[in-house]
């Protein structure tokens, strides 16, 4: 942009002084005042060529040119909120954007999707940053953006680094989600424990951290990945919130655990029978002869017989 056209654009400021000391007369007071006003629109002119040089000036855009950054970071979700945020009040914050590397005319998202799309849907211009940015320098802006972001759910931040690990070293997609090697591997593991198709069927489930979707991780690589989505996908459990479908499949795939045995066997006129002891590898029946003297004598003449001839019939039922 040249300086011409800039200063066309720049207004004084309005407690610009524009008097000249009271030595001065009054020719020289409009020179001094001309000069004035000249350097503090050459001072503002080079401040806007050197913002909109390291692209920092806000313009607007046709959303139909702008289009999604090349790595994926969020996962679709309801965005009413925002359009109506923005349709009360207008977008208060640009996106950015650059050029795009082989389209031109063209640009490609580093940060706002969200604000895209909303704008998009209600048909009105896109107001956009727009840097020369590498790859890298847009994931890493991207990811930065993103770590402020307190709407950016777990699974979506790990994914967004899972797909970072396609085409950046680790040294990158460590500035670009200011996490550590140790946290980055975590989210690593996850993502490649579970199937795809199942955290798109669960969604982005805010709220729900690390430990959770580890869990489910572990849940799954002892059961099926294809059991898991199939929950997820019923009916009943895709009309719950996305946070909700994570705990459905969840309960789902915890091993159930088998019922325990009263400690205490009573009739059922409230006669204290025996005493139960049990672990995961014995079952004790403790018999008080003085209290339960029938019952004692009952389990030593007829218990086996009374087992044959359950046996017995399972066989047959097994056989039949």
């Amino acid at each position: 942009m040249s300086r011409k056209n800039l200063l066309n654009l720049i207004q004084v400021d309005a407690d610009m002084p524009n008097k000249a000391p009271a030595s001065d007369n009054k020719l020289v007071g409009q020179v001094a005042s001309s000069v004035r006003e000249e350097k503090a629109r050459q001072a503002r002119a080079d401040d806007i060529e050197r913002r909109l040089a390291e692209g920092q000036a806000v313009i607007e855009l046709d959303p139909s040119l702008v289009e999604s950054s090349f790595v994926r970071d969020r996962m679709p979700g309801d965005i009413t909120g925002l359009l109506a945020s923005i349709r009360d009040q207008g977008q208060q914050v640009p996106i950015l954007v650059r050029p795009h590397p082989t389209d031109a005319g063209r640009y490609q998202v580093a940060f706002g999707h969200r604000r895209l799309r909303a704008v998009q849907e209600l048909g009105q211009q896109i107001k956009a940053i727009v840097r020369n940015l590498t790859d890298e320098e847009l994931v890493i802006a991207q990811g930065q953006e993103n770590n402020e972001r307190e709407d950016l759910s777990y699974i979506e931040k790990s994914r967004f680094a899972h797909y970072l690990k396609e085409r950046f070293p680790r040294e990158v997609i460590i500035s670009a989600m200011s996490l550590d090697k140790a946290e980055i591997s975590r989210m690593f593991a996850i993502i490649d424990q579970l199937p795809a198709d199942l955290i798109d069927a669960i969604g982005p489930a805010p709220g729900v951290g690390r430990r959770s979707w580890q869990e489910l991780a572990e849940l799954v690589q002892k059961s099926s990945g294809e059991d898991a989505i199939a929950i997820v996908r019923s009916e009943s459990v895709q009309q719950l919130p996305s946070q909700d479908r994570f705990k459905a499949v969840v309960a789902k795939l915890k091993p159930r655990r088998a019922a325990r045995l009263p400690n205490v066997l009573s009739a059922k006129s409230g006669e204290r029978l025996a005493h139960i002891r049990q672990s995961k590898t014995k079952l004790e029946i403790t018999i008080d002869r003085t209290e339960a003297a029938d019952f004692a004598a009952f389990l030593l003449n007829d218990a086996v017989a009374l087992f044959e001839e359950r046996r017995a019939i399972s066989q047959r039922k097994k056989e039949a």
